[in-house]
């Protein structure tokens, strides 16, 4: 059991770029199909919000939308880079939040609420995968300078030694 629950530290970027354009895709689909058709279409969001949590429990390894990129999209796109794994576990838990309360809303027939979450989503998750640009991981940077996010959950994070390493 302890090999799937736990998140990978470090993390490949080029598999999280990949993760984050397959939410790209299914949240822009999601938002395309439940505006233009039916606002039955927004329980898609249900597959956005399990992928998420999967991703925070064990990294990919739970998650149909991590296999994929870990293991087919990744290593065609080039090598791995490798980065900090808390930074990137927020950035999911962040995304969980988001697609849990849309979740929420889509059973409570609140479309407006829906529509909004899933857009903040897609801008966020398009950031990552064509920018490289985690808004995850610099609202976590940003609370490690505050000390909300104590150093040892990230000893890469807190020093910048061991970044350049």
């Amino acid at each position: 059991m302890a090999s799937v629950i736990g998140f990978p530290n470090p993390v490949n970027e080029v598999a999280a770029r990949a993760v984050a354009g397959g939410v790209v895709v299914l949240s822009a689909l999601t938002l395309v199909l439940g505006l233009a058709l039916d606002h039955a279409w927004y329980w898609l969001t249900v597959l956005l919000a399990a992928g998420f949590v999967a991703r925070v429990v064990s990294g990919p390894t739970l998650s149909p939308l991590g296999q994929v990129a870990t293991r087919v999209v990744a290593p065609r796109i080039g090598h791995e880079k490798l980065v900090p794994g808390p930074p990137k576990r927020f950035a999911q838990a962040i995304g969980a939040t988001l697609t849990v309360a849309a979740v929420v809303l889509t059973a409570l027939s609140i479309d407006t609420g829906v529509v909004v979450l899933l857009a903040m989503l897609l801008v966020a998750a398009t950031l990552e995968s064509v920018f490289g640009l985690c808004l995850g991981c610099k609202a976590f940077a940003v609370l490690m300078r505050a000390g909300v996010i104590p150093p040892e959950t990230c000893e890469a994070c807190a020093n910048i030694g061991l970044r350049a390493a």
